[in-house]
């Protein structure tokens, strides 16, 4: 169910307008999507969505207080599959994308008042595959997106305070990958799976005050992406994978964020891309428990109090990559059990005021390799892996 609160310009009679948004999902959700293509000149697009609950209000020139409580007790399920014996064509995009909670709250020259609660207890998968053994591409573009919960709060010369709380108690997957025999372009293949996302974007002079609380309890989360190629141009094969994550970027007066998050669920990212002949390839792969990133980029305050517990199965990060013969080739896998870092612009009179509490009780991994068997022109290697991680900043 999609609702929307949209108000013209206010006026000094204007009466604040208040919403309330109950979803409740109990049933089990697919979306599954085959395209078998011989030949396209063009390219390929397919899209596929799955999600138990979705919601949207916007609020223009006027104030508005929301209340916002979805649930989603069903398993969410998105499949997109591609089945090419000769070309894709010059530019195709294949995304999959399935969330169990989503949420949207834009205030535009006015100012939104809400509390969002989102609770999920289904299983959340993605998965897209693009099976070309005998084909050819030229870019490329396939994603696979997963969260139990995702909040986005958007901004634009207004003003919120917002309290969102999620809750994710399943597993959530985002996995596939990518088997074409030549590559004449770019091709990015990439998994992005989360228990809890919120999204926080201020533009034009805005402000924002808000209280994030995210658990996740689920037993995984987990994100995969695997390729293989016969000859390739330039290629990337990316898996990021979180427990927890907050992204709050704000330009204006005040970015004000308390952020509590918890996670017990064992996070693996691993991504690993092979290529017989290659130009440049890289495989990158990132497991965080809890993240948490909040910039005023300009404006003058940041304030910023941030409490993080990774705790129960682990962080483990792969990244891999073999060829046998090219130029440039890479693997780079970071782990981190706690990560926060904070921003605001010096060049504004920026100030920042920080609380920082961090708490890791697991152990974390990251593994990188590559492997070139023949010859190639550079190769490089990272593998980092961090308990807890803590960066603030007022710079230009």
């Amino acid at each position: 169910m999609w609702a929307m609160l949209a108000v013209g310009a206010a006026t000094s009679q204007t009466v604040p307008v208040q919403g309330s948004n109950d979803q409740l999902n109990l049933g089990n959700l697919f979306a599954d999507q085959t395209l078998n293509v011989v030949t396209a000149d063009e390219g390929v697009t397919a899209t596929t969505t799955a999600g138990a609950n979705t919601f949207g209000a916007t609020v223009v020139g006027a104030d508005a207080g929301l209340t916002s409580n979805q649930v989603n007790q069903g398993a969410v399920t998105a499949h997109g599959v591609v089945n090419v014996s000769g070309s894709m064509g010059e530019s195709s995009n294949i995304a999959t994308t399935a969330v169990g909670n989503s949420g949207t709250a834009t205030a535009a020259y006015g100012t939104l008042s809400g509390f969002m609660v989102q609770t999920n207890t289904g299983a959340v998968t993605a998965r897209s595959q693009i099976e070309g053994e005998t084909a050819q591409a030229g870019d490329v573009v396939e994603t696979s997106q997963a969260a139990g919960n995702s909040q986005g709060l958007l901004l634009v010369n207004g003003s919120m305070g917002a309290r969102v709380s999620q809750n994710n108690q399943a597993d959530v997957a985002a996995d596939g990958g990518a088997i074409l025999n030549y590559v004449a372009g770019t091709a990015v293949v990439a998994g992005t799976a989360a228990g809890n996302n919120i999204d926080l974007t201020g533009a034009n002079q805005s402000a924002a005050r808000v209280i994030t609380d995210q658990n996740n309890g689920a037993a995984n989360v987990t994100a995969t992406k695997f390729t293989a190629y016969g000859n390739s141009y330039l290629t990337t094969t990316a898996a990021t994978a979180s427990g927890n994550n907050l992204n709050a970027a704000n330009e204006g007066t005040l970015l004000d964020v308390a952020s509590h998050q918890y996670n017990t669920a064992y996070v693996r990212a691993q991504a690993e891309a092979t290529s017989y002949e290659f130009g440049g390839a890289q495989a990158t792969a990132y497991g965080v428990g809890n993240s948490a990133m909040a910039s005023n980029a300009n404006g003058p305050g940041l304030v910023l109090d941030n409490v993080q517990v990774n705790d129960g199965g682990g962080v483990e990060v792969i990244a891999s990559f073999e060829g046998n013969t090219g130029y440039d080739a890479g693997a780079s896998a970071t782990a981190i059990g706690n990560a926060v870092s904070g921003y605001a612009c010096n060049l504004c009179s920026g100030t920042m005021s920080a609380t920082n509490s961090q708490s890791n009780n697991v152990d974390v991994s990251a593994r990188s390799t590559v492997n070139v068997r023949n010859s190639g022109r550079a190769v490089v290697g990272v593998s980092t892996a961090t308990g807890n991680n803590a960066t603030f900043s007022v710079t230009n």
